[in-house]
């Protein structure tokens, strides 16, 4: 069975979201155009692929229940038949997966305490 297919994301707390992807822009030249979040497209033969940098508020409980400033966002294959296969290993799963247009998501927790967010895209060319 396919697991991680590779990085969806990162994301990470900031005092100020839109003070810190500005300096990312101004500094790094990564265009944030305004926004908090960014993607970089894959350069292979989808146009589907895409890896998100994402900054969220210092105070945002979306990584809870971990204490960590970041989170990853890891492409998987099959989300549903994975969380049960980390279920069955003990790894901790943390509330109810969640699906949208763009994809379903699930989410566990490292040893250390890490929220790590499991997505299952909803695009072609990474079967």
């Amino acid at each position: 069975m396919k697991k991680v297919t590779g990085m969806g994301g990162a994301f990470f707390k900031a005092k100020n979201p839109k003070e810190l992807a500005a300096w990312y822009e101004k500094h790094l030249g990564i265009p944030f155009d305004g926004n908090v979040y960014t993607s970089f497209k894959w350069k292979d033969d989808s146009p589907d692929g895409q890896t998100v940098l994402s900054f969220f508020e210092a105070d945002s409980d979306y990584f809870a229940p971990s204490k960590s400033a970041f989170m990853l966002n890891l492409r998987v294959a099959d989300l549903d038949a994975l969380l049960a296969e980390l279920k069955s290993e003990g790894v901790e799963i943390v509330g109810e997966p969640q699906s949208f247009d763009y994809g379903k998501f699930g989410w566990i927790v490292d040893p250390e305490g890490n929220k790590i967010e499991l997505w299952e895209p909803i695009d072609t060319g990474f079967d």
